[in-house]
């Protein structure tokens, strides 16, 4: 006895004896196949990875870090540099730590503790753990460009050069290959850059004071503000430990923008870099590197380079007198 399920399951069916009389058909037919619902259960599967296809396609083009709207143009850097001529000689010491403690540099912190980290908050569009992102990628570029030995000393720039978006890259390169006053394309506004054929570091506990301050621009950008005072012990390049030293000071205020993919990748676009350092001579040329006035020199007569005030792309040569009161007092 077969019941009903079976029979209609069957690939053969008999034809009727009335069929076979009138259309002369063979005995039985084939049945068609009877669908089961595998059909639909496939066609669902199929609408389901195209549903999920076509979720990760749109997720990938509005995706934060990858959307084209996201990529935005990266300014060139834009820079300053301006020596600071002594109006007498430069004071020396054979002791560094003398020449510190009777300057303004007294107080001041050595290395990267004299770059604290502000205490930092959530903005509108980007989170707490955000913000410190953009202040210690900031942090570390300014400690690489200002604190390392190896690029104090012009044997180095990478350090400072992992941390620089992609797009600025061909501009840095250019700057350190052929530095020029040119507002663009000064090397020592990347880096603090001092000339290794005329001075060496007499003491590498680099004294720092200064501060960071972070802020959102619009949706997609923090910009961070710092504003720094570095302070070295030099001595003459090849000179003995007890010749005299003297100090070099340095201030950069430095404008960094961040984007996120810039906070993803640990990097930052450097757009603004206002340097003033001495005690320089204003003659000298400080594109390339800055070159100290050390213990017992004085400022060599002559002005720095002439500004041509019909070229409107060309920035003004500038040079300032170093206070006094900003040299150590022995």
């Amino acid at each position: 006895m077969f019941d009903e399920s079976f029979v209609r399951a069957a690939r053969l069916q008999e034809y009727s004896a009335e069929e076979r009389m009138t259309d002369h058909a063979p005995a039985v037919r084939r049945r068609p196949h009877l669908h089961r619902g595998l059909t639909r259960q496939a066609l669902i599967l199929v609408l389901l990875i195209a549903v999920a296809f076509g979720t990760a396609v749109y997720m990938g083009v509005r995706h934060p870090y990858s959307t084209p709207q996201a990529r935005r143009t990266v300014e060139p850097l834009r820079t300053t540099v301006i020596p600071l001529a002594p109006t007498g000689r430069v004071p020396g010491a054979s002791d560094a730590e003398s020449l510190y403690a009777h300057s303004p540099a007294d107080q001041f912190e050595i290395g990267a503790e004299g770059i604290p980290l502000p205490a930092s908050r959530s903005t509108a569009h980007f989170s707490d753990s955000q913000v410190v992102t953009a202040l210690t990628t900031a942090k570390d570029y300014i400690v690489r460009s200002s604190l390392y030995p190896e690029v104090l000393t012009g044997r180095q720039v990478h350090p400072a050069r992992t941390l620089l978006d992609a797009d600025q890259l061909d501009q840095f390169d250019q700057s350190i290959r052929h530095p020029a006053a040119d507002g663009r394309h000064a090397a020592t506004g990347w880096l603090v850059r001092l000339d290794p054929s005329r001075v060496q570091l007499a003491d590498d506990r680099v004294r720092v004071q200064g501060d960071l301050q972070a802020t959102e621009t619009d949706t997609g950008t923090l910009e961070v503000t710092a504003d720094h005072t570095f302070v070295y012990a030099l001595r003459p390049t090849g000179a003995a430990a007890n010749a005299p030293a003297s100090l070099f000071t340095v201030r950069r205020e430095l404008t960094f923008r961040l984007t996120r993919d810039d906070l993803r990748t640990h990097q930052v676009q450097l757009v603004t870099s206002s340097v003033q350092a001495g005690p320089l001579a204003c003659a000298e040329d400080s594109a390339a590197y800055l070159r100290p006035l050390l213990a017992g020199q004085t400022a060599r007569t002559g002005a720095p380079a002439g500004t041509d005030p019909y070229e409107t792309d060309s920035p003004a040569a500038l040079c300032g007198t170093l206070a006094t009161r900003a040299q150590p007092t022995v």
